[in-house]
């Protein structure tokens, strides 16, 4: 499932195809939506962004268009006269100015009132989205010290996305690796320093994934694993996905564990149990 920084990615392309244009043509293949489609022409599509996995299209008239991909959605741009070549099934469609944005293969599309996205069923247990609600290492901070998350595992407190919206999988071991911390260690076993370091990494890990387009590692380690010839899927990560192969920093094999009913990477020296 794509994490938050491919569905911010997914925003900012289709807010790029309509930001700032006015609706000409509106289709939801929703039985609940398409009696309201008509109501949208003519409005201004006035940003588009994401929390979390959830991609949201704002209205000049407040309101706001919830949509998650889920496994299988995908957005495709194009122009309003020429169709995607796909063979999966329209859900959506917006078309402004000439341009469209098509929504294929998703089940869980909603119009909201901008001052009720609160009450969304999903929205409203996520935490803030690390890409998009402007966090800081402080507020991060203060967020892992709450008493609802300070003595739950990180393993499986990363994915939580009530703490931060937008970590998966492979974020979650990537952060682990980049803040030396082993999967059982609690924000409460950690010292000051230590807190800071792992907030600072949630933010700069997810940063890199959303600017580089999903490749977490360092750019010296991947530039090397490129030489020797190395595919993306390789290069791409520091440890996620690189069991049985020498850790960049120590050189010891990567290990691969179950946690919270998915796959973890770390190093066991880097990332010593606590």
């Amino acid at each position: 499932m794509p994490e938050g920084p491919e569905i911010r990615r997914a925003a900012d392309r289709v807010h790029a195809q309509l930001a700032g244009r006015r609706l000409e043509h509106v289709w939801f293949a929703f039985p609940a939506l398409a009696p309201r489609a008509d109501s949208l022409v003519g409005r201004r599509v006035s940003a588009v962004d994401s929390w979390g996995k959830a991609l949201l299209t704002r209205f000049d008239d407040g309101r706001v268009l919830y949509s998650h991909n889920q496994l299988y959605g995908v957005w495709k741009l194009h122009d309003a006269e020429r169709e995607p070549d796909t063979g999966r099934s329209l859900r959506v469609r917006l078309v402004a100015e000439g341009r469209a944005a098509s929504l294929y293969s998703a089940s869980d599309v909603s119009l909201w009132q901008q001052d009720r996205l609160g009450d969304h069923p999903f929205l409203a247990r996520l935490g803030p989205d690390l890409l998009t609600h402007g966090v800081t290492v402080g507020e991060a901070m203060a967020r892992l010290r709450e008493p609802r998350f300070q003595r739950r595992r990180l393993g499986g407190l990363l994915l939580d996305q009530s703490l931060f919206a937008g970590i998966g999988n492979y974020l979650r071991s990537e952060i682990l690796f980049f803040a030396g911390l082993h999967h059982r260690a609690r924000p409460m076993d950690l010292n000051e320093a230590a807190l800071e370091r792992l907030a600072h990494t949630v933010l700069e890990v997810t940063r890199q994934a959303y600017d580089q387009a999903g490749v977490t590692n360092r750019p010296d380690w991947a530039a090397a694993e490129r030489r020797g010839g190395a595919s993306r899927r390789r290069w791409r990560f520091a440890v996620f996905e690189r069991e049985g192969l020498a850790c960049h920093l120590c050189g010891t094999a990567i290990e691969r564990a179950t946690v919270a009913s998915r796959r973890l990477y770390a190093c066991p020296r880097c990332q010593a149990s606590p």
